[in-house]
């Protein structure tokens, strides 16, 4: 299943499908097969300005971000968090042993902060390798030497290394919290990760608070042409997407309860 969901997201993303229609297009003018070479053709254009030009990535990642908004206030006391990885560039901090971050550096610096604010609280930090290759260090790994910088003993620490998905990541994080005896832990991850994260937690019975962070909207994004930013429009369409691959994907898997958890 987890080389299935990869292969699935090569393939599917949009780029890929813009320069597919275009070989299409390609092969099929060179066998004078016009109409699918035009269709093609077409499609490819289509897919390329809608991922380029317009604001649809960021209309459906706000869409996803919205889903469970972060609670007004902060809770009076917090004896856990969970924190999902996703966060560090694993393929660098694996030859450079640092702690090099990628987009989703905000799950650490919120945690970081809600550390600081509850000091006996434990952070279970859930993240192995997800490459193909499985020959880099998780997030799980990298956070180690993130948090000692601050200050916070990695007796506070729990570290679930194995995970290579979201659905291990809850899988593996229910054996680590029934070990360490813990319960109602905040969960932090990206905002539009929160959905899919949620059913599948929920689905596993885990008792858990979402703590949404890393947000890449503003909250106001309508439906239009943006010509300003074209490839940071790609790829949030293609974080969307993936969400929602992943979504759809876990739903008919029997994995969630529900296609989008509220």
């Amino acid at each position: 299943m987890f080389v299935f969901s990869k292969l699935v997201w090569i393939f599917g993303q949009p780029l890929s499908l813009a320069f597919f229609g275009a070989l299409l297009a390609l092969i099929a003018g060179l066998l004078r097969w016009r109409m699918l070479s035009a269709l093609g053709a077409a499609g490819s254009v289509v897919i390329l300005f809608v991922t380029l030009y317009t604001t649809s990535g960021n209309y459906l990642l706000q869409g996803l971000e919205e889903r469970f908004p972060k609670p007004d206030s902060a809770p009076e006391d917090v004896k856990c968090m969970i924190v999902l990885g996703g966060a560090f560039e694993n393929e660098v901090n694996t030859v450079r042993h640092g702690i090099e971050f990628a987009d989703g550096a905000d799950r650490f610096v919120e945690a970081l902060r809600l550390a600081q604010k509850y000091p006996l609280s434990r952070i279970l930090v859930s993240g192995g390798d997800g490459s193909l290759s499985g020959t880099y260090e998780g997030d799980a790994a990298a956070s180690r030497r993130f948090f000692s910088l601050f200050g916070v003993g990695k007796e506070r620490l729990v570290e679930e290394t194995q995970s290579r998905s979201t659905y291990e990541n809850a899988l593996n994080t229910k054996k680590f919290l029934a070990q360490q005896a813990l319960s109602n832990c905040l969960l932090i991850t990206s905002a539009f990760h929160m959905p899919r994260s949620v059913g599948l937690f929920r689905k596993l019975g885990i008792d858990i608070v979402p703590w949404p962070t890393d947000y890449r909207t503003t909250g106001n994004v309508t439906l239009g042409l943006d010509f300003t930013q074209p490839s940071l429009n790609a790829q949030n369409l293609g974080t969307a997407l993936r969400e929602w691959y992943g979504l759809v994907g876990y739903y008919l898997a029997g994995r969630t309860s529900s296609l989008f958890p509220v």
